[in-house]
C-alpha cells in the first residue's frame, strides 16, 4: 500500500541556481530573524514563492540536526504558501535551532513567515 504525498515541495518552489541565491543575499527586499534562523526575501516574477536553505555545519553540527531543520522548514513553507506569495526566500539556520523541539521550530517558522509577509506588504504599499 502506498501513500500519496500531498503538498509536495516541487522543483518550481526551490531556488536551485547559485545565481538565485546570490540575488537574495546581495539585496534582500525583506529580512526577518531571531536567535534560531534568519529569513531573507526578494520579490520574484514567478507564480509561486520559492525557497532556498542555507544550513551550515558550523551552525548545526550534526547531520541529523541539519536534515531535521531542512525538513521542518520545507514542511512549514508548504503550509504557508498562501501568505508568502511571489517571494524568493532563503532561510539561514543559526545555532540556536539545534536545541529546539520540532514543534518549537514549526511555531517559530510560522511566526517568521507571518512577520515576513507583513513586512513585504508594508514595503509594497510605500
Amino acid at each position: 500500500m502506498s501513500t500519496r504525498l500531498t503538498g509536495r515541495f516541487s522543483r518550481q518552489q526551490r531556488l536551485t541556481q547559485a545565481s538565485e541565491f546570490k540575488s537574495v543575499f546581495a539585496d534582500p527586499y525583506v529580512k526577518q530573524g531571531d536567535a534560531n534562523m534568519l529569513l531573507l526575501g526578494i520579490k520574484n516574477n514567478q507564480k509561486t514563492a520559492r525557497l532556498g536553505l542555507a544550513v551550515a555545519k558550523k551552525q548545526l553540527k550534526r547531520a541529523v540536526s541539519r536534515n531535521r531543520f531542512k525538513r521542518l522548514t520545507r514542511e512549514s513553507f508548504r503550509h504557508h504558501l498562501d501568505i508568502i506569495k511571489n517571494l524568493d526566500i532563503v532561510v539561514i539556520a543559526r545555532s540556536g535551532a539545534e536545541r529546539k523541539t520540532n514543534q518549537e521550530l514549526l511555531d517559530l517558522l510560522s511566526k517568521n513567515w507571518h512577520i515576513l509577509s507583513k513586512k513585504c506588504e508594508k514595503l509594497s504599499q510605500v
